[in-house]
This record gives C-alpha cells, sequence and structure tokens, in this order.
C-alpha cells in the first residue's frame, strides 16, 4: 500500500532495522522475490555494504492487496552482492508496527490515532456543558425573537388598524413571510448561508409544518371571536400540556415531577386570572379545542421534520415562508383582506411597507430561533417558553404602548413566574443527573 510518512523519521527507523540485523560475512544464498499478485517492491537503498549503506529515493510504492486494502506488505531494504549472488534484505510487515502511525490510507476499518498528533477526546462533562449551553441559546433567541414579533405587530395595528374596518391578520403574515423568503435568499446569494433551490418533493415532505401552522393561525383567531382573552389563555396552557404528553407518548421523553408542577401551577394561575371572565361557548369550545389540536401537533411535527427533511435550518426557513405565503394569500383573498388592502390608499405607502419589511426581518430570525430551539431543547420546553412569553409581552406593552395591567393580570404574571422558576430548576436537576451517569 502506499506510505505517506515523514522522511527523517522513516530513513532513520529502516537505518536502525538494518543495522542491527546486518552481518559482515553472511552465507551465500538467494532469495526469490515475493510472488504477489498485483505487487511490486519498494526498494531503499541500492547496494549494502561493511562500511555503510546508502540510500536512493524509492523506485515505486506498493498497491493495495486487492483482498485487503489495510494489509501492509514487505519492504525490500536493499541488496548485496557476494560471490556473484545477490542477497536480497526485506523488513517483513509485523516487524513495522512502529510505522503503522504513518500510514495513511482509505482502507475501511478504523484508523488509530497517531500517537504523536496530540489528539484528544472530549470529556464527558465538557460536552454535557456544551448541550446545556445551545439549548440556553436557543431558548434566549427564541424568546427574543417572539417577543420583538409581538411588539412589532402590535405596532402595526396600533398605527393603521385604525384606517380599515376589521384586521389584516392573515396579510401581514403573507408580506411578512414573502420578506423573510428574500432575507433568506438574498443570504444565499452573498454566500452566507446555503440550501438547495426549491424542489416539489422536499416541499410535500415539509407541507404538514405549514399545514398545522395555518390551522393553529385560523383556529386561534377564531377563537378569539367566541372566548374572551383569559379563557383563550387557560386553554393556551392546556395545549402546553397536551405537548409535554405528547412529547413523552411520541418520542419518549422523560418528564420530571417538578415540570408536572410547573404546567399545574402556570395553569391554576391562568384560571385564577380568568376567574371573574370565564366566558364560553360552545361553538367558542370547539374552536378552541381545534387550536389546542393544530398547536400541539404543529410543535410535536416539527421536531419530526426538523430531523428527517434533509435540510439546513435555513432551508427549512426557505421552505416554511414559501410554503405559508403559498397556503394564506388565498385565504386572504376568500375572506375579504386583500380587497380591503387594495382599496385603502392610506395603506400604500413606503412607512407601511417598511414597517412589514422588518417584522418580515424579523419574521426570519424568528423562523430559525424556532427550528433550532425545538432541535436544541424539544416540544416541552419550546412550549413553555412560548407560555412565558407572555410575562415580558405585557410588561414590554405597558412600557411602550401604555397598556394597562390589571391585577389579574399581575397574578398571572406571579404565578407564571414561579411556574417557570420551577420548570428550570426541574431541567437544571435533570440535566446534572444526565451528566453523572
Amino acid at each position: 500500500r502506499v506510505l505517506t510518512y515523514r522522511a527523517p523519521i522513516l530513513f532513520h527507523s529502516l537505518l536502525n532495522h538494518a543495522t542491527a540485523t546486518h552481518h559482515p560475512d553472511p552465507p551465500a544464498r538467494t532469495v526469490k522475490t515475493c510472488k504477489t499478485q498485483h505487487t511490486t517492491t519498494m526498494s531503499i537503498g541500492a547496494t549494502m555494504s561493511q562500511a555503510g549503506m546508502s540510500v536512493a529515493s524509492p523506485r515505486k510504492a506498493h498497491t493495495r492487496s486487492p483482498s485487503n486494502p489495510r494489509i501492509m506488505e514487505d519492504v525490500e531494504l536493499g541488496s548485496s552482492s557476494h560471490g556473484g549472488t545477490t542477497e536480497h534484505r526485506w523488513m517483513k510487515s509485523n516487524d513495522m508496527e512502529e510505522l503503522n502511525p504513518l500510514v495513511v490510507g482509505n482502507g475501511e476499518g478504523p484508523k488509530r490515532p497517531s500517537p504523536r498528533s496530540g489528539a484528544t477526546t472530549p470529556r464527558t462533562g465538557e460536552g454535557e456543558s456544551s448541550s446545556v449551553s445551545k439549548s440556553i441559546i436557543a431558548s434566549a433567541m427564541y424568546s427574543g425573537c417572539s417577543v420583538g414579533m409581538v411588539l412589532v405587530n402590535k405596532s402595526l395595528a396600533s398605527s393603521y388598524n385604525h384606517l380599515i374596518n376589521g384586521d389584516l391578520n392573515l396579510l401581514l403574515v403573507v408580506f411578512q413571510a414573502v420578506a423573510a423568503v428574500i432575507c433568506v435568499e438574498f443570504s444565499k446569494y452573498a454566500g452566507w448561508v446555503d440550501y438547495p433551490s426549491f424542489n416539489l418533493r422536499t416541499a410535500k415532505q415539509w407541507a404538514p409544518v405549514n399545514i398545522l401552522f395555518c390551522g393553529m393561525l385560523f383556529t386561534g383567531m377564531a377563537s378569539l371571536q367566541y372566548n374572551s382573552v383569559p379563557m383563550v389563555t387557560v386553554f393556551k396552557n392546556i395545549t402546553n400540556i397536551m405537548t409535554t404528553v405528547g412529547d413523552c407518548i411520541i418520542y419518549g421523553a422523560s418528564v420530571e415531577l417538578l415540570v408536572i408542577a410547573a404546567f399545574g401551577i402556570m395553569l391554576a394561575g391562568a384560571v385564577m386570572a380568568a376567574r371573574n371572565d370565564a366566558e364560553i361557548t360552545q361553538t367558542g369550545l370547539l374552536w378552541m379545542l381545534a387550536n389546542c389540536v393544530c398547536t400541539s401537533g404543529y410543535v410535536l411535527y416539527l421536531k419530526f421534520a426538523t430531523k428527517s427533511v434533509k435540510l439546513s435550518k435555513f432551508g427549512m426557513v426557505f421552505y416554511n415562508n414559501v410554503l405559508c405565503s403559498l397556503f394564506l394569500f388565498p385565504a386572504t383573498v376568500l375572506n375579504g383582506e386583500f380587497a380591503t388592502f387594495l382599496s385603502t390608499p392610506a395603506l400604500h405607502t413606503v412607512d407601511y411597507a417598511a414597517k412589514n419589511a422588518f417584522a418580515g426581518f424579523v419574521g426570519f430570525f424568528l423562523n430559525f430561533a424556532s427550528l433550532n430551539c425545538v432541535a436544541q431543547t424539544g416540544p416541552t420546553t419550546y412550549a413553555m417558553i412560548g407560555s412565558l412569553n407572555k410575562v415580558p409581552i405585557a410588561i414590554m406593552g405597558y412600557l411602550i404602548f401604555d397598556n394597562a395591567i390589571s391585577d389579574q393580570t399581575w397574578t398571572f404574571i406571579s404565578i407564571s413566574l414561579a411556574g417557570g422558576i420551577l420548570y428550570t430548576i426541574a431541567k437544571l436537576r435533570a440535566g446534572r443527573r444526565k451528566s453523572g451517569k
């Protein structure tokens, strides 16, 4: 086989072996060369005498053995003539153990690391620490982008909703999805990210994610029409429990008792906050149950899609927004939002377009952060972060938009924070137990 070596080390190894085994007056004998198929001899040195050995460059290297490409063959060290008889001196393959670290090949078996390489194996504790750091960063990115997206949409709604009858919720999602596609395509064109071009087969694999996402939007808007906001909040916390149960059943995730207690505390807080405003109808209950199923299904299937669909995270962002635009735009035509936009000249301004573009830019990062959070932490943590996001949203809404915070809202915020702290403690304890195994 081909030997890739560092010349000084190989030279001294061969020279020491040859000097140790060479005798001044060996008996005259003839050694036949090996009759190995597909094998040629590598000769180092043409002559050898008592005075020493002259070394020449290798004439030709061994070819790999057809039966096993990992086998190292014999190497001819040189030859000497005595009385008309030529003696060939060989280094056998089993005598060449010290040269193994210098061998580089394309064999099938695992390669032994060179002791000279200085390679070290990461410690288990370091790997666990890296995993925890990635989870914290992914959670913080998702939380920050989610809160930012809500505040940007709140700004859009407060600035322009008084100019129209109704709202443009779905059309805003379409505008922002188009802006996110432009952002990710520009990043690809600039060479910052890379993903394959649009492919129908990949789009079909990713389509269930968008179908569940669109179902989540539709049922959420419908439930708000028939139920009070506090009751919707109660059912959102029930959705988190459904997601946790689904994570256990489908993916075999283990749930700590403290995690169950954290969700129970948050649900109790939502019920307490809604005790004086618990308005619900039979139609509203059906829409809320449908929203729970779509939301939980979206989060759970998103975990499956991020692992099964062979795409980078930015490729997933691309398909997510392209399909979202294709699915939701016909709905805006049917419900009249697109016609309302066309018939309202006050919306045809640079300011409105710039705010939507900025919202799409935030949505681009939110898409990436959501996918990364589900992949790094799992559906249960993703759902918990979504619930806890209501706390900074309420506080930021009070500070920026001067929205009043009622006593019920403060109660919900306090209990939600307690549940979030309990959940964090449970996850940290689980991580320490796992790293200690």
